[in-house]
């Protein structure tokens, strides 16, 4: 009977960690295909070039609110990822503050740092570092955690 309860325990504790790498991965899946596939893509998308010098004014403004539209939507974009993604860090710090909390606070102020930047270039490189960011904390995150399920696994056979 102990058996049983114990033999219940173990798979109980194994299907939720297993749910927890499932919602993991699927969040690493999402991250992946949100926005531009490349680098180069991302930067044809957003870097100003030369070839309209046969548009005239009017035309030439509409084509830049157009790009700073699609860069805002980047960037909310990418704030939104990162508010989805610091959920999963619940631990507290040395200090005693979750880690989802101080990560939301340096995504807050590195936001507000470059919320007024107009090269486009260098926005897109915030894009692109940004997401890179993300997606290795999401990486390391997800390998913990499967290092974390292999270790109970071998705990639990021995």
């Amino acid at each position: 009977m102990i058996a049983d309860f114990h033999l219940l325990r173990t798979i109980s504790a194994a299907m939720r960690h297993r749910q927890i790498g499932e919602r993991l991965s699927n969040i690493h899946r999402r991250l992946l295909h949100l926005g531009p596939d490349t680098v180069e893509e991302l930067f044809e998308r957003h870097v100003v070039k030369d070839d309209n010098r046969h548009l005239d004014d009017d035309e030439k403004e509409l084509l830049t609110r157009q790009r700073l539209t699609s860069t805002r939507r980047e960037a909310l974009s990418l704030y939104r990822d990162i508010i989805r993604a610091t959920r999963f860090f619940m631990w507290p710090d040395s200090r005693g503050v979750l880690w989802r909390d101080v990560l939301r606070e340096n995504a807050r102020k590195e936001y507000e740092a470059a919320r007024f930047e107009k090269d486009p270039e260098v926005v897109t490189r915030l894009l692109i570092g940004g997401r890179d960011s993300v997606q290795a904390a999401i990486d390391k995150l997800v390998e913990k955690q499967k290092e974390q399920i292999e270790k109970e696994r071998n705990e639990s056979r021995r």
